[in-house]
């Protein structure tokens, strides 16, 4: 896998885990601005989804398993729109702190990646 873009969109999950937070502490719903942010790290894990793809085609092998690997890439893609969805139905700072929420499974999910697929030098 392509260690420079995990550990990026990690950051980038984790800054806005802290962005969501600060408006959950100030009472406040997700803003417009919050979902550019889901849309930044939603396209993030697109690019990782994309590149996963070609390290399989150029015939590289996850350490613990390609159903593996692939289960957790698709949680990766899915998950910010998921809260993105669950936070525009809950227009309260419950909605901000589901991003929050999905956020830091999103960089908990790169670091089980960068496990399954050997550390990063798998491919």
């Amino acid at each position: 896998m392509f260690t420079p873009l995990t550990v990026v969109l990690a950051v980038a999950a984790l800054a806005l885990a802290a962005w969501c937070g600060w408006a959950a502490f100030r009472n406040q719903p997700t803003k417009d601005w919050h979902f550019i942010g889901m849309a930044v790290v939603t396209l993030l894990a697109l690019v990782q989804l994309v590149v996963g793809i070609v390290q399989f085609a150029r015939g590289g092998e996850p350490a613990e398993g390609t159903a593996v690997f692939v289960a957790y890439l698709a949680a990766v893609v899915v998950c910010m729109p998921l809260v993105g969805l669950i936070s525009l139905t809950e227009r309260t700072k419950w909605g901000s702190l589901s991003v929050v929420a999905g956020a830091v499974v999103l960089a908990a999910l790169q670091a089980r990646l960068h496990d399954i697929w050997g550390g990063g030098s798998g491919g």
